[in-house]
């Protein structure tokens, strides 16, 4: 990384969206756009080849989510600068990524000079969030105090965790839920990502450990 010159990799699954963010980034001339990509594991690839100084990436998408993709990197002990770019103001979404190691979380409806300044104070190793999302953090982070970290996972994720804990498979779990067996799979392991765990055993024993199964006790 060079000053005023950054490398970036835009990782977001609409592509009419991810094109449109390029165009707006090959207007701010510190920034230089090297690779792209539509999900988490083909971003993997991308940046291994392009080794970029900053991931602008979202959080929802298929085959491999953003939080998932910023728990990977971490892993590797990557030192990408990693700037979450999404819709979401969702709880679990924004405190997921942070734990996982991203370092700033800012709303699509951005303004582009916004966004550029976001990316700026994230390039020099400060971080970025949104003025809607500033209150989640600040809640959660006094919360997590006293309180257990129930936000990090979304109610229906709790149930299904509740579930696991029952020694449920994933067709009864979508049987006493409602919701079919592939819908199970999505959420579990959107719990063992986030809960940082191997498999579902591993993820029950730190949901115990964390207080999160007291809710559905």
């Amino acid at each position: 990384m060079t000053a005023e010159h950054y490398r970036m990799v835009v990782v977001d699954d609409h592509a009419l969206f991810r094109r449109g963010l390029i165009g707006l980034l090959s207007d701010m001339p510190e920034f230089e756009v090297v690779g792209e990509a539509g999900d988490g594991n083909e971003a993997l690839g991308v940046i291994a080849r392009t080794h970029p100084d900053i991931l602008l990436l979202d959080v929802n998408m298929p085959v491999m989510d953003g939080i998932a993709l910023v728990q990977t990197l971490r892993k590797q002990k990557n030192p990408v600068r990693i700037l979450m770019l999404t819709i979401s103001q969702n709880d679990a979404d924004l405190l997921g990524a942070i734990r996982a190691g991203a370092n700033g979380y800012i709303l699509k409806n951005t303004e582009p000079e916004e966004l550029r300044m976001a990316l700026r104070s994230v390039a020099s190793g400060k971080g970025a969030l949104s003025p809607e999302v500033i209150g989640n953090v600040i809640n959660a982070a006094s919360h997590s105090l006293i309180d257990p970290p129930t936000s990090l996972l979304s109610d229906r994720e709790l149930e299904v965790l509740g579930c696991l804990a029952e020694g449920l498979t994933t067709l009864q779990i979508g049987v006493k839920l409602y919701i079919s067996e592939n819908t199970v799979k999505t959420h579990i392991r959107h719990i063992i990502e986030k809960l940082e765990a191997s498999n579902r055993t591993e993820a029950v024993g730190k949901a115990t450990q964390l207080g999160l199964l007291k809710k559905n006790a």
